[in-house]
């Protein structure tokens, strides 16, 4: 049983700390230190792409673990409990992020060349920042759900 808490809270130190570390540490570091946006952003989406994936292991690991915990020592499933929902969330929020959002930015990066030439009213432009705030926020909400969980997971072993 301790082997399944640990997997349920490595799959939340690894997803929560990804996060922390890529919205703290490597974006704000590589956009100050490298000389051009484009290469800040060449370094970023790669990253995003691992840090997502990362997410999406880390929750069906979290997920799996948690119920297994539950059907063992409970002898109950409850798939409907708010951690297992929360995590759910963050993995629709991370996995729209992943397929949707990225994607579309990418194919506007590619279109646009070097995005620092690009004026800031052109409407691919408009659409990218547009895009880069409901990734931001995005990003941002799997985090703040993160915690909670985080919360809720450790009141659960109490």
């Amino acid at each position: 049983m301790s082997w399944l808490r640990a997997l349920m809270l490595l799959a939340l130190i690894v997803w929560i700390g990804g996060i922390i570390f890529f919205s703290f540490v490597l974006a704000p570091t590589v956009f100050a230190v490298l000389p051009l946006r484009e290469l800040a952003g060449n370094v970023v989406n790669p990253s995003l792409g691992r840090l997502h994936w990362m997410g999406m292991v880390s929750g069906a690991v979290f997920l799996a673990s948690s119920l297994l915990h539950n059907r063992i020592k409970y002898a109950q499933f409850r798939p409907w409990s708010a951690a297992h929902v929360l995590v759910a969330l963050m993995l629709a929020l991370t996995m729209v992020s992943h397929f949707t959002i990225s994607p579309h930015m990418m194919a506007l990066r590619k279109d646009m060349g070097v995005i620092d030439n690009v004026p800031q009213s052109d409407p691919r432009r408009v659409e990218f920042n547009r895009l880069h705030v409901w990734s931001t926020r995005s990003e941002g909400s799997v985090f703040f759900l993160g915690l909670v969980v985080v919360v809720l997971t450790a009141r659960r072993f109490e």
